[in-house]
């Protein structure tokens, strides 16, 4: 069983594409956005039940250069 989180993310200027690049190459998400708005990408990601969701991401994902900052939405269930 997997948990789905969807984790928004504010880049430096300039570096959106970069991270997003870095993201793919680590094949840790399900799907990856640009948006509009106070964050530059959303990224849906299913995180292992065995795993604590605040450290996978932040040795999966917030180690990335350029990543400024995060907010993370748990999901409950889907209808």
């Amino acid at each position: 069983m997997t948990t789905c989180v969807f984790v928004q993310i504010r880049c430096k200027p300039g570096t959106t594409y970069r991270v997003a690049e870095e993201i793919v190459l680590r094949e840790i998400h399900s799907e990856l956005y640009s948006t509009s708005g106070d964050f530059d990408l959303l990224m849906k990601l299913y995180i292992p039940t065995d795993q604590d969701v605040g450290k996978y991401i932040n040795d999966q994902l917030l180690d990335i250069a350029g990543i400024e900052r995060s907010l993370t939405t748990l999901t409950f269930k889907a209808f």
